[in-house]
């Protein structure tokens, strides 16, 4: 089946499976940034934003994007570096396998709160694990970062 979808700013056309996943579809295109951990929507590293809203790629159908706006990291790059940046920093980036999916999360944090409190951010990015570190490194790097960009 077709499915015309926006990625990243630009429209596109894929030929999708009825039974093919949004991140088993974005990667067959080159979108390798998706990373599938665990394919139960529990580790939030596939995460994406569809219509600006995170969304966990490995649990959802392609064909639900038809018609939609989906971004992945690819297309906040420069962001995502420096969101990377703040984690080097802090120690909150050893092996890197998670750092897409709080990439995501931050951007979609950014645009529904101008100002996140703590308890914000941590709602946010419960659903992402990182097997390396405790949560406080990455928690403090997203503040930090968040706070260059007031």
């Amino acid at each position: 089946m077709k499915i015309k979808f926006n990625l990243n700013g630009t429209d596109v056309e894929y030929d999708v499976r009825p039974d093919e996943y949004l991140a088993e579809a974005l990667r067959a295109h080159g979108i390798l940034s998706i990373k599938v951990g665990c394919n139960e929507t529990a580790c939030g590293s596939c995460t994406v934003l569809v219509d600006d809203k995170p969304v966990l790629s490995c649990s959802m159908l392609a064909a639900k994007v038809d018609g939609r706006r989906v971004l992945t990291v690819e297309g906040i790059q420069e962001e995502a570096n420096r969101l990377s940046d703040f984690f080097s920093d802090e120690g909150a980036d050893q092996c890197g396998f998670c750092t897409v999916g709080f990439a995501m999360i931050v951007h979609a944090l950014k645009l529904e709160y101008k100002d996140p409190t703590e308890e914000q951010i941590k709602d946010y990015i419960v659903g992402n694990l990182c097997r390396c570190t405790g949560y406080q490194s990455q928690l403090k790097a997203i503040k930090a970062f968040l706070a260059e960009g007031k």
